[in-house]
């Protein structure tokens, strides 16, 4: 895949792979990860740095980091860390570009995800910036339950603009709107990024979406209209944060949204990838049966 001005597209095998509950053999994982670093992504979301008894499935990060840091690929890696400690593990791997961290509008959310609140969430994101940029590494602020919750906490697009605005305040330069249980319209995804755009024309804003396998299009097509350049997917569909809920919402299938995106970022591009295939490879990797 050849890189194309102006659009970022994020493979996340972290995002899909958590959930999962039987255990994928971490062979599999390194096999699976090091065949998307050959396939051009702008940026693959590869594991976590979190408490394993809240993630089992990624306790084998490092491992299949060290493992995948010898892979001769443009693609840059980011990993999801909840805490000061999962940063400082990330800095051992001078691959790892990218420190992603989950803030939550949620209350609720927030401490079953990170057990802490809002204000502790957000205090602790300001630290981890700081030691990003020491590092020479970038944070990517997720803001979960971005598009309502479950809780009946509450939640308006002026409160989304409201902590946008202080992450950025931070010197974060990258926030990815997550639509955590697919409660996303297409008018709330094009309001929200015609007015973040506006109110920080600075910061690169994406989206990380979930929605059922026939449900992605209206919201992806939103989003790209208004503007969004930055979109996150999982081959298959697969995934889906197994602390919100105990029925998953898929990810934005890959193979059909990067597609599309590529087919409408240029008319001119030969995009050298079978699709199919690397769902079906996907699939196999998520039930552990591998390459």
């Amino acid at each position: 895949m050849t890189k194309l001005t102006g659009l970022t597209l994020v493979e996340c095998p972290r995002d899909a792979m958590q959930g999962i509950k039987t255990p994928i053999p971490t062979q599999v994982k390194i096999d699976y990860l090091t065949h998307l670093l050959g396939l051009g992504f702008d940026v693959l979301d590869c594991g976590s740095f979190v408490n394993p008894k809240s993630i089992p499935q990624m306790a084998d990060t490092a491992e299949v980091i060290q493992a995948i840091s010898g892979v001769q690929s443009m693609t840059k890696l980011l990993v999801i860390v909840a805490n000061e400690r999962g940063a400082t593990s990330a800095l051992a791997f001078p691959k790892i570009r990218y420190l992603g961290f989950p803030f939550s509008l949620s209350e609720t959310f927030q401490r079953k995800n990170t057990n802490s609140s809002r204000s502790g969430a957000f205090k602790r994101l300001g630290q981890i910036q700081s030691i990003a940029e020491v590092s020479g590494k970038e944070v990517v602020a997720y803001l979960s339950m971005a598009f309502g919750n479950p809780y009946k906490d509450p939640w308006n697009t002026e409160e989304v603009t409201e902590w946008a605005e202080k992450i950025a305040s931070l010197g974060i330069r990258t926030i990815s709107l997550a639509d955590t249980l697919g409660h996303a319209d297409p008018e709330t995804v094009s309001y929200l990024f015609e007015h973040l755009q506006q109110r920080l024309p600075n910061i690169e804003i994406g989206v990380h979406l979930h929605a059922k396998v026939e449900d992605w299009l209206p919201k992806v097509n939103a989003a790209y209209n208004s503007g969004c350049r930055r979109f996150d997917g999982a081959l298959g569909g697969v995934g889906g944060c197994p602390l919100a809920k105990d029925e998953l919402i898929g990810n934005l299938p890959s193979e059909k949204v990067f597609n599309w995106l590529l087919d409408r970022n240029t008319s001119n591009l030969k995009i050298d990838i079978n699709w199919e295939e690397c769902r079906l490879l996907a699939l196999r990797t998520y039930q552990g049966i591998g390459i």
